[in-house]
C-alpha cells in the first residue's frame, strides 16, 4: 500500500468493485504512485506507459519465466516444454520461431472469407429478433469456430474445446484463481486429436506442428515432441477463443456508449480498423502482464528486490495521457493510436495479434451492415470474473 500525503491510494487486482472500472485507480496509481506496491499479495504495480513498456522490452530483467499471471507466479508452477508465453530465450525464441510460421499477417488475412462466412452464419439468424447477446451469439461463436477451424476440430466438439481453455481463466469472484492443478500439457482433452491427425493429415495446424522441423535452443534439427504439440494445442486453443471474445463484446459496449462514433462508421468503413485500435487501447482485455526479476532495479528512488513479481498494468499505461494526449480516458475512433500495449510489446508480443485484429474487424462490418444501432440491456449485462477482463453476458437491443 502507498500514501501520498494524506491520500491513500490502493490497488487490489481481485477486488470487485475495481474490477468493474479500474480506470480512477489506475488514473491515481500513474499520478501518485507509478511504482506501487501491493503488501497483501505481495506484488509491484508499474502503470506508465513508458515503465510498462520498458519492462515487457526487457526480458533478461523482467522475466517470463514463472508465469505471465500473478496467480502462476506464487503457485511456482512448473512449466511444461511448449508454454512460450511463460518462456526466456533461448527455448521461447526455438518454440515462438515454430509458430511465427504459421501466424504471419498474410496467412491471417487470406482466411477473411472463412471468417467473414462465420460471422455471417451467427449474425443472419438474430436479423429482426430485436436484440442478441454480444457474448453467447456472436464473441464466444466466432472465435471459437475460426481456431477450430486452424487446429482441425471438428465443429460438434469445438465448445468442448472453448469450455477446456475458459476453465484455466476462471476465478472465484474476489478470489485469486488457482493455477497449483492447472496442467498446460494434459493429454487427455487433445491427445486424440494429435495421435487422429498423425495418421489422417490435413490442411491445418495441427497437421503442421506435426510434421514442422526446426531448432531448438541446443541447436539441434528436429520436431516437436507430443508433449510439445499438445502444450501449443492447449495454449493456443485458449489464448485463440478468450481474448478475441473479450474484444468484440468490449466493442459492442464500447460503441452502446458512444452513438455518434458508432454512426460514423456505419456510414465510412474504412474507420474500422482504427476503431478496432481505439477499443483495444481503450478496453484491454489483459489489463495485467505479470513478470518476476531477474535482478533488483532501482525505480522511483525505490529498490525492488531480486526475485520480486512485478504487474506491467498494460490497462493503465494505454490511457497515459502521455502517451495518448491529451486524455487517455477519451475514446476516440480518429486517434493516431501509434503503438498500444494490450498485445504486449518486445519478444512476447501476441502472435495472434494478427488474427485478433481481422476477428474484430470482420465482426464489427458484419454487426454494422445488420444492426446499425444498438444499446446495452445494462439489467442482464454482467462482467466476468477471470485473468482477463471482460463480459460474461453483453445483451443489447437493436433497432
Amino acid at each position: 500500500m502507498t500514501h501520498t500525503g494524506d491520500v491513500e491510494v490502493y490497488y487490489d487486482p481481485y477486488d470487485l468493485d475495481i474490477h468493474g472500472d479500474p480506470y480512477p485507480v489506475f488514473r491515481r496509481l500513474r499520478e501518485e504512485a507509478p511504482l506501487y506496491y501491493n503488501d497483501r499479495y505481495d506484488f509491484y504495480a508499474m502503470s506508465r506507459f513508458d515503465d510498462v513498456e520498458r519492462g515487457l522490452v526487457d526480458h533478461t530483467s523482467f522475466s517470463s519465466a514463472r508465469g505471465v499471471i500473478l496467480e502462476m507466479i506464487k503457485a511456482d508452477m512448473a512449466f511444461p516444454h511448449g508454454v512460450f508465453i511463460c518462456e526466456d530465450p533461448p527455448v521461447h525464441t526455438a518454440h515462438r520461431g515454430v509458430l511465427s510460421r504459421v501466424f504471419t499477417p498474410k496467412k491471417m488475412v487470406a482466411l477473411e472469407p472463412q471468417i467473414r462466412a462465420i460471422c455471417a452464419q451467427v449474425l443472419d439468424p438474430l436479423v429482426g429478433s430485436g436484440g442478441f447477446d454480444f457474448v453467447a451469439d456472436l464473441g464466444a461463436l466466432v472465435p471459437m469456430r475460426v481456431i477450430g477451424m486452424l487446429l482441425g476440430i471438428p465443429e460438434q466438439d469445438q465448445r468442448a474445446v472453448q469450455a477446456h481453455g475458459r476453465q484455466r481463466t476462471r476465478r472465484e469472484p474476489g478470489q485469486p484463481g488457482d493455477f497449483a492443478e492447472n496442467d498446460l500439457a494434459d493429454p487427455t482433452f487433445f491427445g486424440g486429436y494429435i495421435d487422429w491427425r498423425s495418421s489422417h493429415p490435413s490442411e491445418d495446424l495441427m497437421t503442421e506442428l506435426l510434421r514442422t522441423e526446426f531448432e531448438d535452443e541446443t541447436g539441434t534439427i528436429r520436431r516437436l515432441t507430443r508433449e510439445e504439440i499438445l502444450t501449443f494445442v492447449n495454449v493456443l486453443a485458449s489464448a485463440g477463443n478468450e481474448t478475441t471474445n473479450r474484444l468484440i463484446a468490449w466493442t459492442g459496449k464500447v460503441l452502446a456508449d458512444h452513438p455518434g462514433q458508432r454512426h460514423e462508421l456505419v456510414n465510412n468503413r474504412s474507420l474500422i480498423p482504427s476503431a478496432i485500435e481505439e477499443v483495444l487501447r481503450y478496453e484491454p482485455p489483459a489489463t495485467q502482464i505479470c513478470r518476476s526479476l531477474t535482478r533488483a532495479i532501482d525505480c522511483y528512488e525505490q529498490t525492488v528486490p531480486e526475485g520480486s513479481v512485478v504487474m506491467l498494468l498494460a490497462g493503465s499505461a494505454n490511457r497515459d495521457h502521455r502517451a495518448f494526449p491529451p486524455d487517455g480516458d477519451v475514446f476516440d475512433i480518429h486517434r493516431t493510436v501509434g503503438h498500444h500495449l494490450s498485445f504486449g510489446y518486445g519478444i512476447h508480443f501476441c502472435l495472434g495479434a494478427a488474427l485478433a485484429r481481422l476477428e474484430g474487424r470482420i465482426a464489427l462490418d458484419e454487426v454494422l451492415d445488420r444492426f446499425p444501432a444498438w444499446h446495452v440491456d445494462s439489467a442482464n449485462a454482467r462482467l466476468d470474473s477471470s485473468a482477463v477482463r471482460g463480459w460474461a453476458t453483453l445483451p443489447v437491443f437493436t433497432s
